[in-house]
């Protein structure tokens, strides 16, 4: 193993403060998703994690956000939840036509991100996260769609 992928396959480096670095969050994503250099790896941080920020309200917003780096968290809370919240896939065709890039591309980006913010979060908040969703998000974060349909009285 070269000392570049022994860098990059490492877990995410934690700040001084003990909470994940942004520049480990990057890494990791740009490992992920194999993209070439940080700053690709960071275009698609900020994408995801906006568009996922329309998406998530309450608890599990705020938890999210307090276990991710800040200039990440900030990304995400910088977003105002969208009214009517979308499905798994209507989220990355979405993102697809916000960035200009196709749907199978912005499904690799998700996934990319998805993955190391599911690592910084655990699994019980990613389940709860993806309990507050509807329909499709759990195949995003790479697990499987085990729970109900998403239900709007679930939401509130």
């Amino acid at each position: 193993m070269t000392p570049q992928t022994e860098t990059l396959a490492a877990p995410a480096p934690r700040g001084a403060t003990g909470a994940p670095s942004y520049t480990g969050l990057l890494e990791r994503v740009r490992y992920e998703g194999a993209y070439p250099t940080r700053e690709r790896a960071e275009e698609v941080v900020h994408a995801v994690l906006a568009a996922l920020g329309r998406q998530l309200v309450g608890d599990e917003r705020v938890e999210l956000a307090a276990r991710l780096p800040v200039e990440a968290a900030l990304v995400l809370t910088a977003q105002i939840p969208a009214v009517t919240p979308l499905t798994g896939w209507e989220f990355v065709k979405d993102l697809a036509q916000r960035t200009g890039s196709t749907p199978a591309t912005s499904r690799w980006n998700v996934g990319a991100v998805l993955a190391a913010v599911a690592q910084l979060a655990g699994p019980d908040l990613v389940d709860r996260v993806i309990g507050g969703l509807p329909s499709g998000y759990a195949l995003l974060f790479g697990k499987a769609e085990l729970h109900q349909p998403w239900s709007r009285s679930r939401a509130s």
